[in-house]
């Protein structure tokens, strides 16, 4: 009898709880996050068949008529820009730093400003510009696009609720849809939490926690259904490592991170060469000019500098195949410098990672090391390169821990981050991404806004 009244009373508690209002409230909230998480993980599933897609006609184009790219590319290229040009300018580029910076100029008084940076136009332009870089060879990624698209999916869910329903914060959907984007990107839910907390947030995770979990998994879980259970990489060898590997780890992450932080460099400086023309035309000779070289790369040197560079991480972590020539850091380098300044839609995450994978590579061809602790050195130029260009160690090393579920090499991965990212301050104090979304607050800057201005940079500046 005492049990059956004891479960009577829980019984009433539970049923007591479910009529509470708060819990009501607190259901009615997340079921947009929610919502908005399926559509995240399907649009990602098409986005990478669609960009994998590109990607194979290139390389198709390239193993039976190489000469055609020095047509393909300049005509990628020009329409690609074009189409950014013409209908949505702030869907060029990576995606990230337009998200930064609608998270942070986010208010009431700023919708009409957000709306250029999220939004149903940003995505069809994305994708479709993007995609056509991929067919003319650009080294541009999928995943920082996928995160601009994922944030614009989160604010249109949020602008078409109904008044009568809940409060939800926009500032909470649009951060929490960039952690969405980037799990169902890469495979890699952790990866999407440490990214939204290092990079995205500058208040109390607390707010942003619940949500950011459920749609994190939610996403992941509709990417997987689709995709199945996969891994970005695999599973590269990294067991019987060598016990003075730190010291090769070390010096990798310093050249990986300069390396990065210096390309970073070199794009902000291009992209303030080209703040100087002053007509339509000297972009398209830009574009012209950027396709071409890229075009001549590939054929008269090699084809590794063509495409997000996931090619070159799968050969050297997988095949045989385990060190690059010399040239080839070089050549990712400089394909991503041309593609991603040539002002259309792609991502600069894919194209660093692959950059990384092929410093470490080199260098673990001049130790002549084995096979796991070349791995190693690879995963290490990756997590080195990746914070040198974003300035976020901890988000680089558990993106390539989850990419390669290599969980027995985290203090090696963290040592690279860490030191990367203190390297990288030698060449500059700020990020890519940071440098990027001053600049798109300032485009965007209206009268009205002119104060918020100074307090971005202020905030930057301290």
């Amino acid at each position: 009898m005492k049990f059956i009244t004891w479960l009577r009373l829980q019984l009433k508690t539970a049923f007591d709880r479910i009529r509470n209002e708060n819990l009501k409230k607190n259901a009615l909230q997340a079921i947009p996050f929610w919502f908005a998480s399926i559509i995240t993980g399907l649009l990602a599933v098409l986005y990478t068949k669609l960009f994998v897609a590109a990607e194979d006609l290139t390389t198709f184009v390239f193993t039976h008529h190489a000469w055609m790219l020095f047509i393909l590319s300049p005509v990628c290229f020009v329409f690609a820009w074009w189409l950014v040009h013409r209908f949505s300018p702030y869907a060029r580029g990576s995606g990230i730093p337009q998200v930064m910076a609608a998270i942070q100029i986010s208010s009431p008084k700023t919708v009409k400003i957000v709306d250029k940076l999220l939004g149903f136009r940003i995505i069809i332009v994305k994708v479709c510009s993007s995609l056509v870089m991929a067919v003319g060879g650009g080294a541009i990624g999928r995943e920082g696009p996928t995160i601009q698209i994922a944030t614009s999916v989160y604010k249109i869910v949020y602008q078409v609720l109904p008044k009568w329903w809940p409060k939800i914060a926009k500032k909470n959907m649009m951060v929490t849809g960039a952690a969405a984007g980037l799990a169902a990107a890469f495979n890699t839910p952790l990866g999407g939490i440490v990214f939204a907390i290092e990079e995205l947030t500058k208040t109390h995770f607390s707010y942003y926690k619940t949500a950011i979990f459920s749609s994190v998994i939610i996403a992941g879980l509709s990417a997987q259904a689709l995709l199945g259970p996969y891994l970005y990489l695999g599973y590269p060898k990294v067991d019987g490592l060598s016990g003075y590997i730190f010291l090769g780890v070390a010096l990798v992450a310093v050249i990986s991170g300069l390396c990065g932080s210096g390309m970073s460099k070199l794009v902000l400086f291009i992209f303030k060469f080209k703040a100087k023309f002053k007509s339509h035309w000297h972009h398209v000779i830009y574009v012209v000019a950027c396709a071409l070289i890229l075009a001549s790369m590939a054929f008269f040197i090699d084809k590794v500098a063509l495409g997000s560079g996931k090619d070159i991480m799968e050969t050297t972590l997988f095949t045989t195949h385990k060190y690059v020539a010399w040239y080839t850091p070089l050549l990712r380098i400089g394909g991503t410098l041309v593609s991603f300044t040539a002002g259309s839609a792609g991502g600069i995450f894919a194209p660093a990672l692959g950059a990384g994978a092929s410093v470490g590579s080199l260098m673990a061809s001049w130790f002549n090391v084995t096979e796991a602790n070349a791995n190693l050195l690879i995963l290490a130029g990756m997590v080195g390169f990746l914070t040198g260009v974003t300035r976020s160690p901890f988000t680089s090393v558990i993106l390539v821990l989850e990419m390669t579920n290599s969980h027995n090499i985290i203090f090696h991965l963290i040592l690279a981050g860490m030191i990367a990212s203190l390297v990288s301050i030698l060449i500059d104090k700020h990020s890519l991404y940071d440098h990027l979304k001053v600049q798109y607050i300032k485009e965007l800057n209206t009268p009205e806004e002119m104060e918020l201005t100074e307090q971005v940079e202020n905030s930057n500046a301290n």
